[in-house]
């Protein structure tokens, strides 16, 4: 595979994976403790890829979770952001000028800060009350930070007696998955290379996602397309779709719908069967697709957002060949204090 170091990835995404026992039993003492409420509180993508363990816990219990831009609440603030409150704070470089900020903000209020960082040594990391470090990059933070944000649902979930099924079970599943993602990559790479040649002088994609997938979908498009590649997009919900987006499609205007095996998915299917009548260019990514032996409907429902990031680090990994442009290259990222 282009660019791709199957080892490596297995690495990463174990050590994610292997935070199972030790987020569990954070999250339970802290609620154990009397913990009033929980914050995701992340600053550009990583905060986005905490969002579908914010929807989990939203629709699967009473417990109090907010998920919110981290220089928004700085700015804003929250009155129930306060003694006990459990802060997660996601930061790959540990040196985010806002997730900095963001954090000595929640302790000065008497939250207690979980990190999760790609550096141990960094600011974030350093300074929380409770840090977890996997060593991931780029490329493999995506399924990383997703893993790790939906272990702390669940064990949410699992003090609260409020999870189906066993944590136990689940995480005994996810252990499956730095193996079985490598082969989502294999299966994937062909279409990867036909999307990138496809994509290559693309100016514009419309990303659709709902449910899981549109942290996806916006993650995609903003930190990837835009970010690293300079190329115009508009993420949009599929709830949203037919209130506006629709009336910017044309035949030779690029779609790229992001599916999801949740009890969202007929909200992506809506725009499935409505888009190819107007557009040429819709192609859709279907994490139900991919083959995953060991891993049971409950559980593929809670990971469509891993599948999509690992498939579509595929087709980054082409772009940026074909487009002779680095994901690593920036125009403005020197001009700005992080």
């Amino acid at each position: 595979m282009l660019n791709f170091d199957p080892d490596r990835f297995r690495s990463i995404q174990g050590d994610a994976v292997a935070l199972a026992g030790p987020l569990r039993e954070t999250v339970g003492r802290l609620l154990d403790a009397g913990a009033p409420n929980l914050f995701f509180l992340g600053a550009g993508g990583a905060g986005v890829l905490m969002l579908p363990a914010a929807q989990l816990l939203a629709r699967s219990t009473a417990f109090p979770v907010k998920l919110v831009h981290a220089a928004e609440i700085v700015a804003v603030g929250d009155v129930t952001l306060g003694k006990g409150s459990i802060v997660v704070i996601p930061s790959l470089s540990g040196t985010t000028k806002e997730a900095v900020e963001v954090l000595e903000y929640a302790q000065g209020r008497g939250a207690t800060v979980i990190a999760l960082t790609g550096n141990a040594e960094s600011p974030v990391a350093t300074k929380a009350d409770v840090n977890f470090t996997v060593g991931a990059a780029d490329d493999t933070s995506s399924e990383s930070f997703y893993l790790q944000s939906l272990l702390i649902a669940l064990a949410v979930l699992d003090a609260r007696g409020e999870l189906e099924g066993s944590y136990d079970e689940v995480a005994g599943e996810l252990k499956l998955l730095p193996e079985l993602l490598v082969g989502v990559k294999e299966a994937f790479e062909p279409r990867a290379a036909e999307l990138a040649e496809l994509y290559r002088d693309e100016p514009y994609h419309i990303l659709v996602g709902g449910g899981s997938a549109w942290a996806e979908a916006w993650y995609y498009g903003t930190c990837i397309l835009e970010e690293m590649q300079w190329i115009r997009t508009r993420p949009i919900h599929a709830s949203d779709f037919f209130h506006g987006t629709l009336e910017l499609l044309e035949r030779d205007v690029s779609v790229l719908l992001l599916k999801s095996e949740d009890a969202a998915r007929p909200l992506a299917e809506r725009v499935e069967r409505f888009a190819p009548t107007i557009s040429d260019k819709v192609q859709v990514i279907d994490p139900a697709a991919f083959e995953l032996p060991g891993i049971s409907a409950g559980t593929r429902a809670l990971i469509s957002p891993v599948l999509l990031a690992t498939a579509l680090e595929r087709l980054s990994a082409h772009l940026e060949v074909l487009r002779d442009h680095p994901l690593t290259t920036r125009r403005y990222y020197r001009q700005i204090a992080y």
